[in-house]
């Protein structure tokens, strides 16, 4: 079956027109009758009602338009930094996207970060600049924002008439603009040679459309970042941009019948509190009655399946390569498993920081505290990263958090959705540990102290920052025994570094699984099975989180507390208290500059401290300061490291780690 289908995503700083932009485009389209608005709470994408009362996107939706013969489902993503975990889900699912920039506030904090990890993931991109309508629209310094801020190599796809008026109308590309075509032609030429040729040889002509085919496979290539202008309200340059998207970004794939592979980028729950799973399809075809196997080994049977067309989700008995769908039955599935005949498994990444904060969240009522876990917990099946944790000895519930907004947004949805009011402490960091040194560790099947029908040999190494923990096979063991063993050590390995020596998470190293064995079924000659005789899956699954410890006991960890950057606009007249301030707060200033009447500070400053400064600021400045903050590196901490407490059986205490297990020892 031949079709052309392109997964896009919409990405910006929140306020810069995202969701109205996509409004505009399902309208434009004909995917809707009537144009939503924020304000009125009306849009097709913000479906949820503490989106609807706030006006900002907090979770990711998918629509679907068509532009000729191309089916476009378009993601529309959260702007807020704190829902920074729903965008990364999605950027793995993305054939092209459109960042958005306001021609008021141009290229603001979030944006680069979005641009960064688009530039990542090789993502082709095109720059909208939004609300040219607006007073103090200024598409020209955006554009010189842009250059210099995120990229240079931005062909602009038209000009601005009447910027920061009602009036303000956009003139696109065309044969009539020889000049437009000059500039295009000039950055294109720094990657393709006969562009370069064509620009020196007066005699050669460069037609339009040899141009834009260069320019598209340019952008396929992200190589350059085309520019078109345009006011969502008004629905000015839409066109345009409608037109780039089905000319300039590349169409997914269409392999039909090929193997099934296709990823998971959501979890929700339907009318029936079961488990749907949305679906980026990348090859074969998945029907329902289907048993599909995902990465985190288990498979399931599909029951229904839904694909997004402009009319909404479409009951079908089918979904294809390169479409994305919702996909009733795969109970076992999680955020980030790949599905397929045979499924491998995967290591969860992100293309963004983790949550840096987190806070402890109590049930205002009695009768609640009990459900509230498993209300948390079903929260944590559609965003992982808040990582409900539970303290062992105090029965303590924290969330990880990107900021006090997500803080908010969970407490209503609790007091909303499940009737549960809650009241949150005050936020507190998340600490990492990373290892110092190399630790090696192996225990022996039959051998003692090890109770378990396992081998199990492991070395961690220290690695480069942000490279998380990387799992590999020693080549020399490769064959020793069945793979699922080895996915078992795999998979629980992975688990145990998320609580390290002092109780957090271990980042930035290598663990090389150095030994295995296995026992294998001797001497069946009877019906029955009897698990003396033969090694599972749990003898690596318990066995591997004491030998993680020991290796990495001997590796030795240091805690390390995470660092943000910050950018501080302030009036001059107020920098000497900023300064002060930021410096009880232990930040660290370490450019400055001035224009006018306003300083501008660059430097760091603990995630701890963020939410301070952000509360202060206003009143340093009689409300004139704007600090702009992100995630930046991890540092060690200094004096005694801080701890937290473990949850579930702790491998550190052997003993106490056995009995939890009723493993018997000698």
């Amino acid at each position: 079956m031949l079709h052309q289908t392109l997964n896009l995503g919409i990405l910006a700083h929140v306020d810069a027109g995202k969701t109205t932009l996509t409004e505009r485009l399902l309208f434009e389209a004909g995917a809707i009758r009537d144009l939503g608005s924020v304000d009125q709470g009306s849009t097709q994408t913000d479906t949820l009602l503490l989106e609807r009362q706030r006006g900002i996107t907090i979770k990711s939706a998918v629509a679907s338009f068509t532009v000729g013969d191309l089916a476009v489902s378009l993601l529309d993503t959260p702007g807020h930094p704190d829902f920074i975990a729903e965008v990364d889900r999605v950027l793995g699912v993305l054939d092209g996207a459109i960042l958005v920039i306001s021609a008021v506030e141009g290229v603001q904090s979030h944006t680069r970060i979005l641009f960064r990890a688009l530039q990542r993931l090789v993502v082709p991109t095109l720059f909208f600049v939004n609300k040219i309508d607006r007073h103090g629209a200024d598409p020209d310094a955006v554009v010189g924002d842009i250059a210099q801020r995120l990229t240079s190599s931005i062909p602009l796809m038209g000009s601005v008439i009447d910027a920061g008026t009602r009036g303000a109308d956009v003139r696109g590309w065309g044969a009539e603009s020889p000049a437009g075509l000059t500039a295009i032609a000039e950055l294109l030429a720094d990657h393709d040679e006969s562009v370069l040729t064509a620009l020196i040889d007066d005699d050669r002509e460069m037609s339009p459309g040899w141009l834009r085919a260069t320019l598209a496979a340019q952008t396929a290539a992200g190589l350059v970042h085309p520019v078109f202008f345009g006011s969502a309200i008004t629905g000015s340059g839409v066109d345009d941009l409608a037109g780039g998207i089905a000319e300039l970004l590349p169409i997914a794939s269409t392999d039909d019948r090929g193997p099934v592979i296709g990823s998971i980028f959501k979890i929700e729950r339907g009318a029936h509190n079961e488990k749907v799973a949305f679906v980026r399809l990348r090859s074969g075809t998945i029907r329902v009655r289907d048993e599909v196997f995902v990465s985190s080994g288990h498979s399931d049977r599909v029951t229904s399946i839904r694909v997004f067309s402009p009319g909404g989700p479409e009951r079908r008995p089918s979904m294809s390569a390169g479409e994305i769908g919702i996909v009733f039955g795969l109970r076992s599935a999680r955020i980030g498993d790949v599905i397929g005949e045979t499924a491998p498994p995967v290591a969860q990444s992100s293309h963004f920081a983790p949550p840096s904060l987190e806070s402890i969240v109590v049930a205002s009522r009695e009768e609640d505290r009990i459900r509230l876990g498993t209300v948390l917990a079903q929260m944590a099946e559609q965003d992982p990263l808040i990582n409900v944790h539970l303290d062992p000895s105090t029965q303590e519930i924290s969330v990880s958090l990107y900021g006090e907004v997500q803080k908010e947004v969970i407490e209503s949805t609790l007091a909303t959705d499940f009737d549960i009011e809650v009241e949150f402490s005050e936020t507190s960091t998340i600490f990492v540990e990373r290892p110092l040194a190399s630790g090696a560790a192996v225990e022996f099947l039959g051998v003692a102290p090890n109770p378990f029908l396992a081998t199990v040999g492991l070395r961690i190494e220290p690695a480069d920052a942000g490279t998380g923990v990387d799992v590999r096979i020693d080549p020399a063991i490769l064959g020793l025994m069945p793979m699922a063993y080895f996915r078992a050590v795999e998979e629980t390995t992975r688990e145990t570094m998320r609580q390290g020596l002092c109780g957090w998470s271990v980042i930035d190293c290598t663990v090389t699984l150095s030994h295995a064995g296995f026992l294998g079924k001797h001497g069946l000659g009877h019906q029955y099975f009897n698990k003396s005789m033969s090694s599972t899956g749990e003898d690596f699954r318990k066995l591997t989180p004491l030998v993680t410890m020991d290796a990495l006991r001997l590796a030795s960890t240091e805690v390390h507390e995470p660092i943000h950057w910050l950018r501080l606009e302030v009036p001059s007249e107020s920098l000497d208290p900023v300064l002060a301030f930021l410096k009880s707060l232990r930040g660290v200033t370490k450019e400055r500059g001035m224009k006018g009447a306003v300083s501008t500070l660059l430097g760091s400053i603990p995630a701890a401290s963020v939410h301070g400064l952000q509360r202060r600021l206003p009143d340093l400045t009689r409300g004139e300061g704007v600090a702009e903050t992100g995630f930046d590196h991890y540092q060690p901490v200094s004096g005694n490291p801080p701890s937290r407490a473990r949850l579930g059986p702790n491998p550190l205490d052997r003993v106490e780690y056995l009995k939890l297990l009723k493993v018997r020892t000698a």
